[in-house]
C-alpha cells in the first residue's frame, strides 16, 4: 500500500489535535496559493485540480480520523474526535462560502480553457459551480452571511443529535420465565444481576427479542422505550433543524428543504418524490392488509388471540416462517458463521469482479476485533485499495451497520491512483464459549449491503475525488449494496458457504427452500414501514409542514394505519434525518433501481465472471462521474423500470412506469 495509511493503533487525543488541525493548516496554505494566482493565469490545473488536491487534508480528517467518534475504544479519544468531526464539518461549509475562492472559480470559468473542458473535468466545473449556486452566491452578501451561520448551526445541530442516540442507554430488566420463547443460547449472552436479565436496545438483542418472546406486553415495552431513544432533547434539536433548513430553502428562493436537497438527485423535485411514495403506498397496501391476516393467523396459532399490534408484527412473522415454512430464523443462524459468511462472500465477488482480498495480519487498527484487507486484481499483486471490517459490538462504539469513506480514490499527479480505503462497523453477536458468531439470515443480507457499499467505494476508477465511488446522486447510492443483497437469496450461492457451524453440514435442501419460498412474508407490511419512514422525513421537510414533529407523526401514522405509541417519538432517534433529510426515498427508489438491474444477473447467473466484470467496468467504477440514470441505463442497455422491484415484493406488476429515471 501507499504510504499515509493511518496509524490507529497508537492514537491518542492529542496525536488525533495534531492531525486534524495539521490537515486544517494543509488546507490553508493550498487555498492561499490557489488565490494568489492572477486572473489572467487560471487554469484548470492551478484552479480546480489544486483545490482538490488543497482539500484532500480535510477529506481524509473527516474520514479516516473522525470514523474515531464511532469506534476509539478509549472514550476521551471519542470525545476528541467527535469534537473535531463537528469543527472539521464547520470548516468545510466555510469553505463553500469562501468569497476568495470563488472568484477564483468564477476566474477560471471565464476563461477559454473551461469552455473546452469534456468529461470528469466539465462535470466538476459544473458542480462546483452549482454548488455556490447553491450556497446563494447569486444573492447579496449579508444573504450569504447568514446561509452561512445556518449550515454550520446544522453541524453543530447533527452532532448534537447524532451524539445522544450514541450514548442512550435503556431496556428492560425481566426474569427467566418472561424470556419464554428465546432460546439458551440468546439468554447465556445477557446481562444479569441475580434473577434478572437486561435485555438492551442494542439491535443484536433487541430484534432477536421482538422476533421470539412470547409475551407482547414485554415486546410493547421494549418497543416504546425505543422509540424513546434520544429523548425529549433530541425532539428539540430536530425541530430547530427543521427551522434552520426551512430558512435556507426560502432564502435561496425553494419552496421547501426537500426541494432545495432533491433538486440535484434522480427524482429532481419534492413533488416527483411524494408522487414515487403514494404510488408505491397504493400498490403495497393491499399485499398489506394479506400480511396482516397471514400474521394473525400465525399470532392466534401461538398465542390465541388474532388481535396483533405493531410490536406483534415481528413474533407473528417469525411464527409464519416456523409454521407455513418450517424456519426458524435462529435455527438457521446455526448454518451461518461469521467467518465462513465472510469467507463465501469474498470468494463470490473475486469469482464474479475479478479482485482478490488478502487480510493484513499487522495492519494498525483501533481495537484487536477489528480485521483488515486489501484488494488487489485477480492477476496482480499490488493492492489498489484496503478496508477495514469491525463487526462486533462494545461499550461506546456506534450501534449499527454503516459502511464508512476513510480516503477517496483520485488520479494523481505523478500519474498513479489514490488508493480507498473503506470501513465497514457492524454489531454482529459476539461468538461467545464454544461457539462463534452466528448471523441471522437477515444479518447475512446486512452484510453483504454493507460490502456492497465497500466495493463501490474501493473499485472506483473516477479520475476526481468528487465523483469517487459512493458520491453519487442519495437515490442511486444504496442501489449497488441493495443489488449485492439478491446474492444471499440465490440457492447456488448459499450452497457455497453456508455450514453448521458445529458439524460442517450443509444448510439442509428443505430448509433452503423454505427460507427463499418465505422471502415475501410480511413483505407488504415491511415495504409500507419504509414507505412511511420516506413519507415521515418529506413531511417534515415539505411547504406545509407545522413545526410540531410529533403531530406530524401521528398523522404519518395513521396514513399508514400505524399505531402511535402515546408517550413515544420515534423521530428522536431517527438517524437518517440527519444527513440523508428529505433523502429516505431514495432507499424505496434505489431499491426499484437494483432489482431491476439484477434481472442481467438472473438471466446469466450470479456467478458470471463476464457480467460481473461488466458491471463493476460500468457502474462502480464510474461512480458519480455521470448521471445514476445513465449508469443503470448503460448496463441495462434499456431504460430501468419497475417490474422486478414489485415482483420481488409478491404483487403483481402493471406496464405504467413507476419510477421514471
Amino acid at each position: 500500500m501507499n504510504p499515509g495509511l493511518p496509524d490507529y493503533s497508537s492514537l491518542t487525543p492529542a496525536a488525533l489535535d495534531e492531525a486534524c488541525q495539521g490537515a486544517i493548516d494543509a488546507c490553508q496554505a493550498g487555498l492561499a496559493a490557489i488565490v494568489s494566482v492572477p486572473a489572467d493565469q487560471r487554469t484548470y490545473a492551478n484552479t480546480l485540480l489544486a483545490l482538490e488536491e488543497a482539500q484532500q487534508p480535510v477529506a481524509l480528517a473527516s474520514g479516516a480520523w473522525a470514523l474515531m467518534a464511532d469506534v476509539a475504544v478509549d472514550e476521551d479519544l471519542r470525545e476528541s474526535a467527535r469534537e473535531w468531526k463537528e469543527r472539521l464539518g464547520r470548516y468545510t461549509v466555510g469553505l463553500g462560502f469562501d468569497e476568495e475562492l470563488y472568484r477564483a472559480v468564477r476566474e477560471f470559468a471565464d476563461t477559454p480553457e473551461a469552455a473546452t473542458l469534456s468529461g470528469e473535468e466539465a462535470r466538476l466545473l459544473e458542480h462546483t459551480l452549482r454548488d455556490y449556486r447553491r450556497n446563494g452566491f447569486e444573492l447579496a452578501a449579508g444573504d450569504r452571511r447568514r446561509l452561512r451561520l445556518l449550515f454550520e448551526e446544522l453541524v453543530e445541530l447533527e452532532s448534537r443529535f447524532m451524539q445522544a442516540i450514541a450514548d442512550w442507554q435503556d431496556g428492560i430488566e425481566v426474569g427467566r420465565e418472561e424470556l419464554d420463547g428465546l432460546p439458551d443460547s440468546f439468554i447465556e449472552g445477557l446481562q444479569r444481576d441475580g434473577d434478572r436479565y437486561r435485555v438492551s436496545l442494542d439491535y443484536p438483542e433487541y430484534n432477536p427479542f421482538m422476533a421470539n418472546a412470547r409475551s407482547s406486553q414485554l415486546r410493547r415495552e421494549l418497543m416504546e422505550r425505543n422509540q424513546r431513544t434520544g429523548g425529549q432533547e433530541n425532539v428539540a434539536r430536530l425541530e430547530r433543524a427543521i427551522e434552520v433548513r426551512t430558512e435556507i430553502a426560502h432564502t435561496l428562493g425553494y419552496d421547501s428543504w426537500a426541494d432545495y436537497v432533491i433538486e440535484p438527485r434522480m427524482a429532481g423535485n419534492h413533488q416527483t418524490a411524494q408522487a414515487f411514495l403514494d404510488d408505491l403506498r397504493a400498490k403495497v397496501a393491499v399485499k398489506a392488509v394479506q400480511d396482516l391476516v397471514l400474521l394473525a393467523d400465525a399470532n392466534e396459532a401461538a398465542l390465541g388471540t388474532r388481535e396483533i399490534e405493531l410490536w406483534d408484527h415481528s413474533f407473528a412473522a417469525n411464527q409464519l416462517k416456523r409454521t407455513s415454512f418450517a424456519v426458524d430464523d435462529l435455527e438457521v443462524a446455526a448454518y451461518f458463521p461469521l467467518q465462513a459468511c465472510l469467507d463465501g462472500l469474498f470468494e463470490l465477488m473475486q469469482e464474479v469482479l475479478a479482485v482478490r482480498f488478502a487480510e493484513v495480519a499487522d495492519a494498525p487498527v483501533w481495537h484487536p476485533d477489528v480485521q483488515v484487507y486489501d484488494i488487489t486484481e485477480a492477476d496482480g499483486d499490488e493492492p489498489f485499495a484496503r478496508f477495514y471490517m469491525d463487526l462486533w459490538p462494545r461499550q461506546g462504539k456506534y450501534k449499527h451497520a454503516a459502511a464508512y469513506v476513510l480516503r477517496t480514490g483520485r488520479a494523481l499527479a505523478d500519474g498513479s491512483y489514490q488508493q480507498p480505503l473503506a470501513a465497514i462497523v457492524a454489531n454482529f453477536t459476539k461468538p461467545a464459549a464454544g461457539q462463534p458468531s452466528l448471523l441471522r439470515h437477515v444479518e447475512v443480507c446486512n452484510l453483504f449491503h454493507e460490502f456492497g457499499h465497500v466495493l463501490h467505494d474501493t473499485l472506483t476508477r473516477t479520475q476526481r475525488a468528487r465523483f469517487a465511488g459512493t458520491a453519487t446522486e442519495l437515490d442511486f447510492v444504496e442501489a449497488p449494496s441493495q443489488m449485492l443483497e439478491h446474492w444471499c437469496w440465490d440457492p447456488a450461492v448459499l450452497r457455497r458457504f453456508a455450514r453448521h457451524h458445529a458439524t460442517g453440514a450443509p444448510l439442509p435442501e428443505e430448509l433452503l427452500a423454505g427460507m427463499v419460498a418465505a422471502r415475501n412474508t410480511g413483505s407488504g407490511l415491511a415495504t409500507l414501514m419504509q414507505v412511511f419512514f420516506a413519507s415521515l422525513d418529506l413531511a417534515y421537510h415539505s411547504p406545509d409542514f407545522d413545526g410540531d414533529t410529533t403531530t406530524t407523526l401521528r398523522k404519518i401514522c395513521d396514513l399508514h394505519g400505524l399505531t402511535h405509541l402515546e408517550g413515544t417519538h420515534r423521530q428522536s432517534s431517527f438517524e437518517h434525518l440527519f444527513g440523508y433529510e428529505a433523502g429516505y426515498y431514495g432507499y424505496l427508489w434505489s431499491r426499484a433501481l437494483a432489482d431491476d438491474m439484477y434481472t442481467r444477473f438472473q438471466a446469466a447467473g450470479p456467478l458470471d465472471p463476464e457480467l460481473g466484470l461488466t458491471y463493476r467496468r460500468t457502474v462502480l467504477e464510474r461512480g458519480g462521474s455521470v448521471d445514476g440514470a445513465r449508469l443503470v441505463s448503460d448496463f441495462l442497455g434499456r431504460s430501468p423500470d419497475h417490474r422486478a422491484f414489485l415482483r420481488n415484493l409478491g404483487l403483481v406488476a402493471d406496464p405504467d412506469p413507476l419510477l421514471k429515471a
